[in-house]
């Protein structure tokens, strides 16, 4: 399985950086990347992101929290950009699942990442709302999963099994932990994975044979002790 490799970032000077990358096919964001980022308007922070990714697709998030106002935003977002995918929550805060939403704007052929997945059954619902020709990403929620003592794994082999009747979906990997998750998400036959720079940039590195590892690891410490002026 060829999973492609997006990158979860919103800062600009990263998001420049990788963009030139060819293992990077595209970039995700939130509203958490977007605050970290010193983003104080979303619409014009959004349009700096896209004059600098003008061609691999980006998802923007909407931020509001009634299926209305859920379903404005995606519309608006959707304009600035043909790379785009407008990022929607499986559910608000009150925990209501956003099918409204889902089948509003994926019937008006917006291409949609549905976020904050977790559970095969949530794939389910989702593509019992969509259509079978505008473009669906969906992405399951791995390292969050994980941090609650949760297996994502079943999930994952769930959704893509449910997936594989539409050629317009695609199962991302998201909340990457570790670069070996890339490893796993290609096992699994997930379609993309969204993952931070740094574990890219490892990721890059990958071919290291285990007694190359030892090596680098022993010097290492000799490295720190020896700088430590360590005795005994």
């Amino acid at each position: 399985m060829n999973t492609k490799i997006f990158c979860d970032i919103a800062d600009l000077k990263i998001i420049k950086q990788f963009n030139k990358k060819s293992i990077v096919k595209g970039f995700t964001t939130n509203p958490s990347l977007m605050r970290k980022s010193g983003a104080k308007n979303y619409e014009l922070y959004s349009k700096k992101i896209l004059k600098i990714c003008k061609s691999k697709p980006i998802s923007l998030e909407v931020f509001a929290d009634d299926h209305k106002s859920m379903i404005d935003q995606g519309k608006k977002i959707n304009t600035w950009g043909k790379n785009i995918y407008v990022k929607v929550p499986v559910v608000n805060s009150k925990n209501k699942f956003s099918g409204k939403v889902i089948k509003e704007l994926n019937g008006k052929n917006i291409k949609l990442n549905i976020t904050a997945v977790y559970s095969a059954k949530q794939t389910e619902k989702i593509l019992k709302v969509i259509n079978k020709k505008t473009k669906v990403i969906i992405s399951i929620f791995a390292g969050r999963a994980a941090d609650a003592g949760k297996d994502p794994v079943p999930e994952f082999a769930k959704s893509i099994k449910l997936a594989k009747k539409f050629k317009n979906v695609e199962i991302l990997w998201a909340s990457v932990r570790e670069p070996y998750n890339f490893l796993q998400a290609k096992q699994l036959g997930c379609h993309i994975i969204t993952i931070p720079p740094l574990i890219i940039e490892k990721i890059q590195n990958f071919g290291k044979s285990f007694t190359k590892l030892t090596n680098e690891t022993v010097k290492n410490f000799l490295i720190d002790a020896t700088k430590s002026k360590f005795q005994i």
